[in-house]
């Protein structure tokens, strides 16, 4: 498509989100209360089905300050965020373009990148300022002591053994084992969805990212023992109403947040997830994030997820292409060699 249809297509689609979130936002919250979910076949709200986060990248985590304790952005702000989108797009079809250009005049075989490039996911502009709801700032509660140390240990022990003196030295993310139940849902750059199977007595939540998936049973069983702790932990869930209520708990303590940075959390960490339809296409999602050992208090965070039958749960195969691992440990070694 040439970049003048690209321009004409990007301003159409994003005056019509625009208008399309001004008509329908006082709506929702009604809505929302009205609506009962469909029912499985032995008699559980239905929440089944493919309910990508794709729509809320680019929505920050923490709230910035100049927002206060409101999560909502006026219309203003609002059409500053539409504005920022478009040019955004607009940044990546003048680099296409560029990109393009200069492969036509080397006179090289094939394409340029994508606009935009094949494998980067954008959202869609939102009222919702930022992902966590609570605090009434929209932002993480003080790290506790215990926390602090911790990070700064980590800190230390990176300085004074380098970023890749073992693959040990690099994240979880890097070497492609995991991002955690929180970093495998916070919606990110790429493969943001996420897929809900039940059976009776049984969900099963699968997450695009790094393949993971949990099987949460219904029954009432208890957690396992505390001596058993994984990077996914152990979930229990339960139905209050038409909400499905997880909790989890046996945590390892080797993932922040994001999966990728920001410190980790510790092995008291307990999250609740709340998973509930507000309407046939939207489920809303919340988890209260619970570790005395990192943050001096619970924290919140709840955005929706939109149904998306169609879209494509890629296996997520890191290891077979990860070369990263061997260049960046074999260039760590070369850096030694030259010293």
């Amino acid at each position: 498509m040439h970049r003048a249809s690209w321009a004409i297509a990007i301003g159409i689609v994003f005056s019509t989100i625009a208008l399309a979130f001004s008509t329908i936002a006082a709506a929702q919250s009604q809505s929302a209360q009205d609506f009962t979910p469909p029912r499985t076949p032995w008699g559980d709200p239905d929440l089944q089905g493919i309910w990508p986060g794709t729509s809320m990248v680019g929505v920050p985590l923490q709230r910035p300050q100049q927002f206060g304790d409101r999560n909502v952005l006026t219309d203003e702000e609002f059409q500053t965020r539409v504005r920022e989108a478009k040019q955004t797009e607009e940044d990546a079809l003048a680099d296409f373009d560029a990109n393009a250009a200069d492969t036509r005049n080397a006179g090289s075989v094939g394409s340029a990148t994508s606009p935009p490039p094949h494998w980067l996911e954008r959202g869609q502009p939102s009222r919702q300022a930022a992902l966590i709801v609570d605090p009434a700032n929209g932002r993480q509660p003080a790290l506790v002591p215990e926390a602090q140390k911790r990070n700064a240990d980590a800190q230390a022990a990176r300085k004074s053994r380098g970023p890749a003196d073992s693959y040990t030295d690099r994240s979880l993310y890097d070497r492609c084992i995991t991002r955690g139940v929180l970093g495998s849902i916070l919606p990110v750059i790429y493969n943001n969805g996420n897929e809900i199977v039940q059976a009776p007595g049984i969900v099963v939540i699968r997450n695009e990212m790094i393949h993971e998936t949990r099987i949460v049973p219904l029954d009432g069983r208890p957690h396992l023992t505390p001596s058993i702790r994984s990077y996914m932990g152990d979930s229990r869930g339960h139905w209050e109403g038409n909400t499905l209520v997880v909790e989890t708990t046996n945590l390892n303590g080797r993932n922040g947040v994001g999966g990728n940075g920001g410190g980790t959390t510790s092995d008291r960490l307990k999250l609740v997830e709340r998973f509930t339809m507000t309407d046939t296409n939207t489920l809303q999602y919340e988890v209260r994030i619970d570790d005395p050992g990192t943050w001096a208090q619970p924290w919140t965070i709840s955005f929706p997820w939109k149904r998306d039958q169609g879209y494509g749960m890629f296996e997520y195969a890191c290891h077979e292409g990860n070369y990263a691992m061997k260049n960046i440990l074999t260039g760590a070694r070369a850096d030694e060699g030259a010293r």
